[in-house]
């Protein structure tokens, strides 16, 4: 990504049939920001993350657990996984998102 230009988030990353597709949109000693798409179906499984780590939904639905627990998400919805809680994410229809992470 470009500084000082104007983007959406939803059109800078395509789907791809049956995977996942992330894109850097920024990163630095203090964290960073990623931008996922994620086919029907696809997804991150259970692990874990140092720190706590924030999902905005920008197109479609998902399913994301934290610590067992599930929550379903929809586009303009947003969840946040705190450090060291097992999490994993799972499409429940072509689903977009972008994920921050800030360290501690």
């Amino acid at each position: 990504m470009n500084h000082s230009q104007i983007f959406r988030f939803s059109d800078s990353i395509d789907y791809s049939t049956g995977g996942i597709v992330s894109k850097q949109v920024m990163k630095n000693e203090k964290g960073n920001v990623t931008l996922f798409a994620f086919g029907k179906d696809e997804g991150l499984s259970e692990h874990t993350a140092p720190f706590d780590a924030l999902i905005q939904v920008i197109e479609g639905e998902a399913r994301i657990i934290i610590g067992g627990t599930p929550y379903d998400l929809k586009n303009g919805e947003s969840i946040i996984m705190p450090a060291g809680i097992p999490h994993a994410v799972k499409a429940t229809s072509d689903f977009k998102m972008v994920l921050t992470m800030i360290r501690a």
